[in-house]
């Protein structure tokens, strides 16, 4: 949700009720509201540092490497400049991971201040599982530390190098300091005279009363041919571009700064709504990854080859450089054969990704605001009217009393209970936002308690930060404090949010946190919260904290037995664990419909698989063509939800005509069909946290051909779509890789593989496709809800590769409760080689707690690519007899039956079994 201009000259409710009446495009994104690197001092310190300088305080010296009764390895790193030496700490993580940990060392010239050490992120088990490092080997000024079988970790001691290397005669693999740019400004225990600390940025003042404390470094990607990750911009790009260097035209860093940034551009290094410092390079011989648990401002430099003025640039080397305003190195470097190995490791020390109910995967319908509860009503019958399935409708700011979270507008939701239970008996829920703005009211008693309680965020001088948001005056709950997390999550029990029900769920926005009067409008920088911290050291962890307090909230109100879904706009490292998340204000246009792509992309890459973007843009009218597409894209979404601003004309998919209603239906039940395998693959990204939607390198990591494709992608391993994102276009390439051949999901027409295919641009769908050698469940029936179909049918769809071979998977469990973590799931794969299909129990034998169980059958199973013309097919046990006929690949009107198709087996989906083509 956007806020209002920034312009502060007028009293502040004036300015909001101007907003109110200005069209939106007089309210467009205006770059002088944020800072760039040269109005952010510590960027531009570090920007004009020279590479392998000799100046100091830059050339650091590591003393001798010493092996710490936990196993991990420390060391000094001094320069004579220094007021104290720094403190470095390897420690070695399975089964390719090291972990980087350099501070100061307090115990000499101690300033009165800390640094920053973000808690709370990395899984609590993460030093138990740490592996004990060897003695290090020394010789000619270098240490050699044995990381694994196959890896070292080389230590440069003077000046300080370390790299990540490949065992025995291999290469490098990742490097840190190689061009001498690491600087650490060291805290200081009062500020010189001559020295002015203070940071202006508009009307802002910046006190700084700590003085700067910036960090510094370089990393190198060895072998990697692109980079990408840095969530969250907006890019048409997959990878990530150069920054600066030659060929470079505009010169600004990729910035993590979480910003509520009003109808952002499509295309901007800028930092938008959340920040994963979290970096993956790729190349045809390996991948790599480096992520940096930090929480203040960063900026990350992409380097052009020769940047550094190399007569020769290194070739499959990518440089990068890294700039943070405050906090500590706490630093990992993860080493693959494959992505999805660093993937892996990633997850493994920030954690899986919840997994979410069956329902969350489905379609959401959202407006700010539905008006009333007749509007709630009308919408939803709107939809059984038009035969178009749904799960979930939203209800915006405006269902409040007055932006009192909590809290319902009595004149228009009278009997809120009643509304959710009349859309609870169609097995639909409802989800209601609660931002962390507190409105400044005596009489509101959260606010009041809050406020007694001593609960919410300091300002520079000690009292309650007031900043302007939604309510007008507001305050902001600390969420960095445990106690008040615990508090927060006792607010969304029924007993004190009146008129909640158990299908209530919740949506967290403007927890970036959006402050209308702030600087960038953001909470001040030298705002204060629990421990001593300042907001500058953990600005861009704020919203992971509030995201964490909510779903704690939904889990307590269930008593621990109903998973929860929260919505959040902001995001860190960790947001996995709590929910889901999306791109934010877009707009409704081509451009931002393309970029929704990268976007999604990178956020699945970087540990947040369950994301998606506001079907139509959330600001702005779409063309209804523009609508069709963003649907038709829109259904592979791992989170699918249509949201619009309130200055937009409404927009349910059954206004624009019985055309497009009817190509709107159509992409909603494909969505719908495919549920069982988006829920199958959201069980696999909670276990290792491979993403939904994938970038087609995660499939096919030697393509070359796919490493910078933003425009296709797969779901899962077994399906690629490609959008149109332009208005008018005739015909689209589409590149389908591997050796394999590929299978049009509308009707089965095979496609080869390793090829571009130019195809026809249909309106009633978007160039989608099935990879030979896979198996895909669906259910092919049609409800008004997700929960409505949990007992039809399954139809599992083949599509044979060249060796007649396929195979696949399907997780079912209650698709609610935790009951499948104690083994209450059905977990199947589907085998189908020499003319036969059998069913294989991969469920875990160790998990036997509790059980589920499922009379769910298959009633079709269609076989693409089946070269022999049988027409018998026998299930066994039983010997049972039945008929392949030919049959429809979809069930959509017109479809001709193209493909053989064994109809009702009516074999259960729990049970082992065999069918062999006769």
């Amino acid at each position: 949700m956007d806020p209002p201009p920034r312009r502060l000259a007028a009293p502040l409710l004036l300015v909001l009720l101007l907003l109110a009446a200005a069209p939106p495009a007089a309210r467009a994104w205006k770059r002088d509201e944020f800072r760039n690197c040269n109005q952010t001092p510590f960027c531009k310190r570090a920007r004009t540092r020279a590479p392998h300088s000799l100046d100091a305080p830059l050339s650091l010296a590591a003393g001798s490497l010493a092996v710490s009764p936990d196993g991990s390895v420390s060391a000094e790193l001094s320069h004579p400049s220094r007021p104290r030496p720094l403190v470095l700490r390897l420690s070695a993580l399975p089964p390719h991971a090291l972990r980087l940990q350099i501070d100061e060392d307090y115990s000499t010239a101690a300033p009165p201040h800390r640094r920053f050490q973000v808690p709370d992120v990395l899984l609590p088990d993460i030093e138990a599982r740490t592996l004990h490092l060897a003695e290090p080997k020394t010789a000619g000024g270098v240490s050699t530390v044995a990381l694994s079988s196959d890896l070292d970790v080389v230590v440069k001691h003077d000046p300080f190098e370390l790299t990540v290397r490949r065992a025995g005669s291999g290469g490098p693999v990742l490097s840190f300091n190689s061009h001498g740019l690491f600087d650490f400004e060291p805290l200081q225990v009062a500020k010189p005279e001559e020295e002015t600390w203070e940071e202006h940025f508009r009307s802002h003042t910046d006190k700084r009363p700590r003085g700067p404390q910036s960090i510094t470094f370089d990393v190198s990607f060895y072998g990697a041919d692109f980079v990408y990750g840095l969530p969250e911009h907006g890019s048409t790009s997959l990878a990530l571009r150069p920054t600066r260097g030659p060929g470079v035209e505009e010169s600004e860093p990729y910035r993590l700064f979480n910003l509520d940034v009003f109808e952002y551009l499509h295309e901007s290094p800028f930092g938008l709504y959340g920040s994963i410092p979290f970096m993956i390079g790729h190349g045809a011989r390996g991948s790599s990854g480096f992520f940096w648990l930090n929480a203040a401002e960063m900026q990350i430099d992409v380097l052009a080859p020769g940047w550094d003025e190399a007569a020769t640039p290194e070739n499959g080397r990518i440089d990068t450089l890294w700039m943070v305003e405050a906090g500590v190195v706490d630093a990992f470097f993860f080493v693959g054969s494959e992505p999805k190995d660093v993937v892996k490791q990633y997850i493994s020390v920030t954690g899986t990704p919840a997994m979410p109910q069956q329902f969350a995967t489905a379609y959401h319908q959202c407006r700010w605001n539905y008006r009333d509860e007749a509007d709630v009503d009308g919408v939803d019958a709107g939809f059984d009217e038009h035969d178009i399935p749904y799960d979930v409708l939203w209800l915006d700011i405006e269902h409040t009393d007055g932006k009192r979270y909590f809290t319902w507008d009595h004149s228009a939701f009278p009997n809120p209970e009643v509304m959710q239970r009349k859309i609870a008996d169609k097995g639909r829920k409802m989800v209601t936002i609660v931002d962390p703005h507190i409105k400044r009211d005596s009489s509101f008693h959260l606010h009041q308690e809050a406020t007694d309680k001593g609960y919410y965020v300091k300002d520079a001088n000690g009292n309650d930060y007031d900043g302007w948001c939604w309510p007008g005056s507001s305050s902001y709950p600390d969420m960095l404090n445990p106690e008040i997390r615990e508090w927060w999550a006792d607010k969304f029990s029924y007993e004190n949010y009146k008129g909640s029900t158990p299908t209530l769920y919740i949506w967290n926005d403007m927890n970036e946190p959006s402050v209308f009067n702030g600087p960038e409008v953001t909470m001040p920088r030298d705002a204060m919260h629990y421990g001593d911290v300042e907001h500058r050291e953990l600005h861009n962890a704020y919203g992971y904290y509030f995201h964490m307090a909510t779903a704690d909230g939904l889990l307590k109100r269930g008593e621990g037995k109903d998973r929860p879904f929260v919505l959040s706009r902001a995001f860190f490292s960790g947001s996995q664990r709590y929910g889901a998340v999306w791109t934010g204000d877009n707009s409704a246009d081509w451009d931002h419909l393309k970029s929704s792509i990268p976007m999604v992309l990178t956020l699945g890459l970087t540990g947040l698989p369950f994301s998606g973007a506001d079907v139509g843009g959330f600001f702005g009218n779409p063309e209804p063509d523009l609508l069709v597409r963003w649907y038709q894209v829109g259904a592979f979404y791992p989170f699918f939800r249509g949201h619009a601003h309130h200055d937009t004309k409404r927009r349910e998919p059954w206004l624009f005509g019985e055309r497009r209603t009817a190509i709107i239906r159509e992409a909603i039940h494909v969505r719908y069909s495919l549920l069982p395998y988006f829920y199958t693959l959201f069980r696999e990204a909670s276990v290792t946290g491979i993403p939904v939607m994938r970038p087609l390198w995660l499939e096919f990591p030697a393509d070359k051909e796919t490493y910078n494709n933003g425009e296709a992608f797969m779901v899962g391993p077994s399906i690629l779509a490609q959008g149109i994102y332009e208005e008018g276009q005739k015909s689209v390439s589409v590149y389908l890789p591997g050796k394999e051949s590929w299978y049009d999901l509308r009707n089965g027409s095979p496609y080869k593989g390793s090829v571009s295919h130019k195809l026809p641009v249909l309106e009633d769908s978007i160039p989608s496709f099935q990879r030979g050698g896979t198996i895909v469940p669906r259910k092919d029936r049609f409800r008004r809800s997700s929960t409505q179909m949990v007992n039809d049918p399954y139809t599992l769809v083949i599509a044979l590769n060249s060796s007649n071979a396929a195979e696949g998977e399907l997780y079912v469990d209650d698709g609610k409760s935790y009951d499948y973590q104690q083994g209450a799931f059905i977990h199947r794969r589907f085998v189908f080689a020499d003319n036969k299909l059998t069913s294989l129990n991969i469920a875990p034998d160790n998990l036997v707690k509790k059980k589920f169980t499922s009379e769910c059958v298959i009633e079709r199973i269609i076989i693409l690519g089946l070269r022999s013309g049988a027409k018998k097919a026998i299930i066994e046990p039983g010997n049972q007899e039945v008929e392949i006929e030919s049959g429809p690949v979809s069930l959509r009107s017109g479809s001709s039956p193209v493909a053989p198709t064994i109809r009702r087996p009516n074999v259960r989906i729990a049970d082992d079994w065999t069918i062999r083509i006769a």
